[in-house]
């Protein structure tokens, strides 16, 4: 149960006074749906009201807060012109100017002949002095709430800052202090406010190093969000690891039969990588392993010899993957290794329906199937196992902490293997798979080729259609990705659709199209025909990025990379270059150019390592924009910026184990104040997890 004292923070933001549904409606689209979520809401600039002085001392273009007397009111002969209320003070003359305004509303506020201070942009506008829809108009006895620094929060599209700023504040008054769960030592190290306080703090910024994340109030809000964090993941390492595992190390030849039976050698990183995966499924604990390792480095055939050797203990291994074309993919691979050593794959999606899923459910049931590849399929409550001992898990990313322990559990203390193409910054492996040890592979598998990699202005559409004609000729086959529009599909698709149409005329009946949009057997049937040979270029959305294997392709045009992230691109080029022939990777832009995306297309250039093109792209666009939070397994940290806050994530790491060292059940003073901690940033499930014990 959430304690008493944190009651008020988790109120909806309609029990806010003035707040109704259609403004609920906006905020939560912006910071959340209750309470607490617009305490979390920073701001991220001010606006100085104590600059006060006469109308015709006033610096145009100022923010000024300036006493004046209303002299008259001019309403507009035409509707389309501005309504104007003329204003003086002792020695000037200054016109209020009003759109599309309410003639009633205005003669209430501003009633000809008294006095009121108004709050607003300064202008000169044809010899006359003049302030815009003034920002406050307020009488004098109201004049020392207005003369203050104002903080300036981010908004979203029907929402204006009066009432988003009304709101944040009612909000504020429903924080009260609490108990301090930080160490007193590192605090009074530190000079650091009380949570309280920094919260108060940080919603009143005097000025712009109050906004910046180094200030000590925002800083203490983000060790608690870090804190919050480090200590829920260590708490469900602890517990997945208190579980009593099962040993699986029996040899029976399979696993070494299957390795003699691939088509090629194991690179050095792959065989570590097993070696200490095979390790941990021996121990009697329960493994809890990161598999991270480039595009095309060679994890499905780690992740197949591992489940090898749940089968040769007489168990399953199961795959699981985010996409249908990633799982598609994934058994391709995996059953046609896995018939050569007589073990039997089966494969389930959200697609597969009556008599077959059935048949293929029963199978899997009594053991007939060994391992089973699918998506999200797999977590339904009629998905049962004969004995599930390894559950792994692609492009984890996708899946959040407890999504991945569904699956484990629908085994009898299974270890999980979880695998991911997307190489991870060292300071996002803290803060999202601390629970987890890591396997890395680093080499690119033998026979790879480099992808040559060029940046050019779109203005060369002409020139890079005319070498594609040249290349078809000799065989090549070719990707061609849209630009992200905007956060829209639909936007999106039009964009490709209208490529397709142009490389159609080009090329016809050559060029084939795929997008989000479609269904399932269409995207299938696409696939198959380029697969085939049957088309000799593909136009997609980013659909593509992940899971596509296409050796034949050897030629990948991006247009517009400019708007994309330098991992994502990564991504996009790691899907040609797999077959023998030398492959290019085309990166279109519109000039000019802004620094960060020249430096993003010259990274891509000198280099291939994907490590290295995390790290610069955790640099250049920080943690949110890199991997897309929203959609990931991520945390998605309020306070909390995962590049300007390392060290604080490396204290909140080793905090949360000397804690968890010291009083593993959080019942001591300290510990009761860290559970209301947790509370607040809504790790609930891991303090009932503590509870279970």
């Amino acid at each position: 149960m959430r304690p008493e004292i944190l009651f008020p923070l988790f109120a909806s933001v309609t029990s806010l006074p003035g707040v109704g549904p259609r403004l609920s409606t906006a905020i939560e689209k912006l910071a959340g749906s209750n309470v607490i979520d617009l305490c979390w809401h920073m701001p991220n600039g001010l606006v100085d009201r104590r600059y006060s002085p006469k109308i015709l001392d006033a610096v145009p273009g100022a923010i000024a807060t300036i006493t004046v007397q209303v002299i008259e009111h001019h309403p507009p002969r035409i509707r389309r012109l501005p309504y104007k209320v003329t204003c003086s003070d002792d020695g000037g003359v200054i016109d209020l100017v009003f759109f599309h305004a309410r003639n009633d509303y205005l003669q209430k506020i501003l009633p000809v002949g008294e006095t009121r201070i108004i709050s607003g942009k300064v202008e000169h506008f044809q010899g006359n002095i003049q302030m815009s829809h003034p920002d406050h108009v307020v009488k004098p006895e109201e004049a020392e709430d207005l003369l203050t620094v104002e903080p300036v929060y981010p908004l979203t599209a029907g929402l204006t800052s009066k009432p988003l700023n009304k709101a944040i504040r009612e909000s504020l008054k429903l924080a009260t202090p609490l108990p301090e769960w930080q160490d007193p030592a590192w605090l009074e190290k530190i000079k650091g406010p009380s949570w309280f306080d920094a919260l108060t703090k940080s919603h009143a910024p005097e000025d712009d190093s109050d906004l910046s994340f180094d200030a000590p109030a925002r800083q203490r809000l983000a060790y608690d969000e870090l804190l919050a964090d480090q200590l829920a993941l260590s708490i469900v390492r602890a517990t997945q690891r208190k579980k009593s595992g099962r040993r699986i190390d029996n040899d029976t030849g399979l696993l070494e039969k299957a390795i003699n039976a691939l088509p090629y050698d194991l690179t050095n990183s792959q065989k570590v990588s097993l070696d200490e995966i095979l390790e941990d499924m021996a121990e009697p604990l329960r493994m809890l392993r990161l598999l991270q390792g480039d595009v095309g480095s060679g994890k499905t055939v780690v992740a197949y010899l591992a489940m090898l050797r749940a089968v040769e203990n007489g168990a399953q291994g199961a795959l699981m993957a985010p996409t249908e074309v990633l799982a598609k993919q994934h058994f391709k691979t995996i059953s046609e290794l896995a018939n050569g050593v007589g073990v039997k794959v089966g494969i389930l999606t959200g697609r597969d329906k009556g008599k077959a899923r059935e048949e293929l459910l029963g199978q899997l049931a009594d053991g007939n199937i060994s391992i089973i590849v699918g998506t999200h399929a797999l977590f339904q409550q009629d998905v049962k196992f004969n004995d599930l001992a390894l559950a792994v898990i692609d492009e984890q990313h996708r899946f959040g902490v407890h999504q991945r322990l569904m699956l484990a559990d629908k085994g009898a203390a299974a270890d999980m293997l979880v695998m991911t193409a997307t190489p991870i910054p060292r300071t996002l492996m803290l803060c999202a798979y601390s629970d987890l040890d890591s396997s890395r592979l680093t080499d690119k598998p033998a026979g790879r080729k480099p992808v040559e990699t060029r940046a050019l202005p779109n203005s060369r559409l002409e020139d890079v259609v005319g070498r594609l004609e040249t290349a078809i000729q000799t065989g090549a086959r070719v990707f061609w990705v849209c630009p992200l529009v905007e956060e829209s599909e639909l936007v999106d698709l039009k964009a490709a659709t209208d490529r397709h149409a142009f490389l159609n005329r080009r090329f016809p009946g050559r060029v084939g199209l795929i997008h989000g949009q479609m269904k399932g057997p269409d995207k299938d049937k696409v696939m198959a025909a380029f697969a085939a040979g049957e088309l000799d270029i593909l136009v997609a959305t980013t659909v593509i990025e992940v899971g596509v294997d296409i050796p034949e392709a050897s030629i990948m045009v991006i247009e517009h990379a400019e708007r994309f992230g330098l991992s994502q691109l990564h991504q996009l080029r790691g899907r040609v270059g797999r077959g023998n022939q030398s492959s290019s990777c085309l990166l279109l832009y519109a000039p000019p150019l802004g620094e960060t995306a020249r430096a993003r297309l010259n990274i891509l250039r000198e280099t291939d390592d994907g490590f290295r093109i995390a790290e610069e792209d955790l640099r250049l666009r920080g943690a949110g924009e890199m991997l897309g939070t929203r959609q990931s397994g991520l945390p998605v940290f309020r306070l909390a910026d995962i590049v300007k806050h390392q060290y604080l994530m490396m204290a909140a790491r080793d905090d949360a184990r000397l804690i968890l060292d010291r009083d593993p059940a959080l019942t001591s003073e300290r510990g009761k104040a860290l559970r209301i901690l947790l509370y607040l940033f809504e790790k609930d499930s891991v303090v009932q997890t503590l509870r279970s014990g």
